[in-house]
């Protein structure tokens, strides 16, 4: 599954693969175990995203609200997107260091981070970077990286 059409979270999570649909959800708990207030969990662009709602931040590049993380499953792996990690200087850098730290094998693009199984996954990192970020924080960055800051 590249891209969905599924309306809701439940429906997404239905269509996934039985023996890839733990993982999503573990990794989807993880994620809202962490997430904090003022995010909210949808459907958008085929994968379950988390983001600022256009009633609180409306000024958006491309009219859409703004995605702090999203869950997908792909087609040969699962990914885990945190814009957060990409757009707050140093961040990338920053987050790579502590996950290789744990000594857990890192597959990440810029904001990316590709896995099979959540069980191969250096949790309390990508809890940590969830966590850190409150929309006022991440509104913030996100302006900065716009003005060039």
């Amino acid at each position: 599954m590249v891209s969905s059409d599924a309306a809701t979270v439940d429906q997404y999570l239905s269509e996934i693969s039985e023996d890839r649909r733990g993982d999503v959800e573990a990794v989807r708990s993880l994620i809202l175990e962490n997430l904090p207030d003022g995010y909210v969990e949808i459907m958008r662009w085929g994968m379950i995203t988390y983001e600022v709602p256009l009633e609180t931040y409306p000024d958006t590049y491309n009219g859409k609200p703004l995605m702090f993380a999203a869950l997908a499953a792909q087609k040969r792996h699962l990914a885990l997107y945190l814009t957060n990690v990409a757009f707050v200087r140093g961040g990338e850098e920053a987050f790579k260091t502590k996950y290789l730290a744990t000594g857990k094998k890192l597959d990440m693009g810029r904001s990316c981070l590709r896995f099979k199984h959540a069980d191969n996954l250096a949790t309390d990192v990508i809890a940590e970077s969830i966590n850190s970020m409150p929309v006022d924080e991440f509104l913030r960055k996100y302006e900065e990286s716009r003005s060039g800051a």
